[in-house]
């Protein structure tokens, strides 16, 4: 562990990414999508209307015939364990993903119709928890 504390949190941070299930290694057939998508020469597409039972490993199969997929993730539930409905493919160039939302938009995967549209950069979120100060003060009047 004292190794660990010498890494820089960026290297550490791309050897490991977080899921709903815990942490889980990178993928093993290529740089890590946070690393792509960072030097901008990835597209992220965003999947909605697929099916619960489409897998990970079904997504990447049905993607993969318009270019190099380098990741696909399709969210999950936490408590059903079941998919959410959507999910994300990454591209290894902007020109693939084009040719897949052309192709795939509108099409069945499944038994239902997907949309495929480009993914939307992340916002980021305020995830603390609100301080709660009591009830707002009275006006207070001027003479």
């Amino acid at each position: 562990m004292a190794a660990c504390r010498r890494i820089p949190k960026s290297i550490f941070g791309s050897i490991f990414s977080r899921s709903s299930t815990g942490f889980q290694s990178s993928s093993s057939f290529g740089p890590s999508s946070s690393l792509i998508s960072r030097r901008g020469i990835a597209s992220r597409l965003y999947i909605a209307g697929l099916s619960f039972y489409t897998t990970e490993k079904a997504l990447l199969d049905a993607f993969s015939q318009y270019g190099q997929v380098v990741e696909a993730n399709v969210l999950m539930d936490k408590v059903s364990s079941r998919s959410k409905g959507f999910g994300f493919v990454t591209y290894a160039s902007t020109d693939e993903a084009e040719k897949a939302i052309a192709e795939m938009d509108g099409k069945t995967l499944h038994g239902r119709i997907i949309t495929v549209e480009l993914a939307k950069p992340r916002t980021q979120r305020n995830t603390g928890v609100p301080i709660a100060r009591g009830p707002p003060e009275p006006p207070i009047e001027q003479q």
